[in-house]
């Protein structure tokens, strides 16, 4: 009896080892709504690219997908926010600059973008453009740095507040030259803004797409910009690299971030997402009003280029003594 039952349960399992059964269901991504963070309020050139993107996850992915504003902290607020969430796809992070200048700064942050975010795609970049006061004598970035250079310490450049790149960029201008200014932060950009175009500041470096419209009402000269190529908005207007500073390129730049531990096959599909809504005419179409250069990356080079930016602007802090 008991040999009878041992070659029944042999019987059985070669029968069981021949039948198929299924293999564990793969998850779906997504499987909730994906949430686009962003560290400033409504607006802004950040603003309008997260409301095109999610706009693009919606349609193309199948989803709900909803902005976030989490104002503060020059961005860090809502990228600590992403640092810390669940590693799952279904929340993401629409970075500038501020997430690199922070560190560079020495700032105390409650997360490291190196080691708590991945990066998934470089989406796009503008220049910044060298202005003066029509009262200054200068007309090229030449005659500009001669002007400063002739004028140590006495002219006054405006900012959106330390460690913003319309700080830090001017710095790396007079740093490189050899040249020294007065930095007068203020509260935003706007501010500073208004200052420079009634004379209360001489010199500012600022997003093209705010100050087209002044330079073209001849309000504010421009320069220069800080792109490698000229810029449509400003055609007229030279670059630094090609007027005065070969090589000088400082833009502002807007990426996308997840939690670090995101699977890589989640990182992937984002990429993948974020590359087609680049060439969807609805998506450049509500771009386009924001003078940036759409890019497109893979996520190893946009994790490669904020390795950079963060080394050279760990560099010209310390060189500029803000540490």
């Amino acid at each position: 009896m008991a040999s009878s039952s041992r070659g029944l349960v042999k019987l059985l399992a070669l029968a069981l080892s021949g039948m198929a059964f299924p293999a564990p269901a793969q998850e779906i991504y997504p499987s909730a709504a994906i949430r686009v963070v962003l560290g400033f309020p409504p607006g802004a050139t950040t603003d309008v690219l997260a409301r095109a993107l999610a706009q693009r996850f919606s349609a193309q992915m199948h989803t709900n997908a909803i902005v976030d504003n989490k104002p503060g902290a020059n961005g860090n607020i809502g990228a600590d926010f992403v640092a810390k969430s669940k590693p799952d796809g279904h929340t993401v992070l629409v970075n500038t600059p501020s997430v690199i200048l922070s560190p560079a700064l020495g700032e105390k942050l409650n997360y490291n973008v190196m080691t708590d975010l991945a990066p998934v795609a470089l989406v796009c970049s503008g220049p910044m453009v060298l202005l003066v006061h029509p009262s200054i004598p200068v007309n090229t970035a030449g005659e500009m740095i001669a002007h400063i250079k002739a004028n140590p310490g006495k002219l006054a450049y405006g900012s959106g507040g330390v460690g913003n790149n319309t700080h830090l960029t001017p710095l790396l201008f007079l740093q490189t030259n050899g040249l020294s200014a007065l930095h007068v932060p203020y509260k935003g950009t706007a501010d500073a803004l208004t200052d420079i175009v009634g004379g209360r500041i001489q010199f500012a470096m600022q997003n093209i797409g705010a100050v087209a419209p002044l330079v073209k009402d001849k309000r504010i000269r421009a320069l220069a910009i800080t792109s490698l190529k000229r810029s449509a908005l400003l055609p007229d207007v030279p670059t630094l690299n090609e007027s005065a500073m070969p090589g000088f390129e400082a833009v502002t730049y807007f990426g996308v971030l997840v939690p670090a531990k995101t699977p890589a096959a989640i990182i992937r599909k984002l990429n993948s997402e974020i590359l087609k809504a680049l060439q969807e005419p609805e998506f450049k179409s509500r771009i386009e009003p924001e003078a940036v250069d759409l890019l497109g990356s893979t996520p190893e080079e946009y994790g490669a280029y904020l390795k950079n930016e963060l080394e050279r602007w760990t560099k010209v802090v310390k060189s500029g003594g803000l540490e």
